[in-house]
């Protein structure tokens, strides 16, 4: 199904198809998946968040991922790459079609052992996750960024960095909730208050990036963070 948000580019449309098109394309069988999910419809990470999860990672060189949104498994098994030999990746699912096709994706790439996908509500597995990760990449339900904060902060090492993506709203994130449509208006007031909450709070840093449909780097400065 076409998810208009992801056709909305928030800067030109000529500078989003260079950034995708003229940036280094994914070597070998990953680059085969991401290929495929264009080709297919299948609403993977853009291109130039590929790119520059790539250089982010390469920089943070994290040990520990905690994703949540696994989908068909492409962003997981492209972060997999970045954690070295003894890291790991963990991603949640509660979408039994996005499930298989993402145990495919990582039996396909020889990661069956480098990613644990948590099958469920993510809303009920974080409570019961007590490592503590480097990088955590948050691409779910747009209304549930908000109710799932603070266990990601929780599950956030000090230092580490929280990646949501997605939060532009196909760029009508700062519209009059009047002018939203009735559907998509719950989805807007919570985006809204959630990048309130992470780009005032005294003890987070957050910059956001005008990739895909938005994203927003978080950090945490102190172990605790009250919301």
């Amino acid at each position: 199904m076409r998810n208009e948000m992801m056709h909305r580019p928030v800067v030109k449309e000529e500078l989003v198809a260079f950034m995708r098109e003229r940036q280094k394309k994914l070597p070998g069988e990953l680059g085969v998946v991401e290929e495929e999910a264009h080709r297919d419809g299948i609403p993977v990470i853009p291109h130039e968040t590929v790119v520059f999860l790539q250089f982010f990672l390469g920089q943070l060189k994290p040990k520990k991922i905690l994703e949540i949104g696994a989908a068909i498994g492409f962003s997981s098994s492209l972060m997999a790459q970045y954690v070295g030999e003894d890291g790991h990746v963990t991603t949640i699912d509660r979408f039994d079609v996005m499930i298989r096709k993402a145990k495919k994706t990582y039996e396909r790439l020889g990661l069956t052992e480098k990613v644990t996908l948590l099958e469920g509500q993510a809303a009920d597995i974080l409570p019961e996750l007590d490592e503590q990760y480097d990088f955590i990449f948050m691409d779910s339900a747009k209304s549930k960024y908000i109710e799932f904060l603070p266990e990601c902060l929780r599950l956030l090492k000090v230092g580490g960095v929280l990646m949501v993506d997605d939060v532009f709203q196909g760029g009508t994130i700062l519209e009059p909730v009047e002018d939203i449509p009735r559907s998509k208006r719950a989805i807007h007031r919570k985006l809204n208050q959630f990048l309130d909450t992470v780009m005032s709070h005294p003890d987070l840093t957050s910059s956001l990036l005008p990739l895909g449909d938005g994203v927003i780097m978080i950090t945490k400065e102190k172990e605790t963070i009250e919301l």
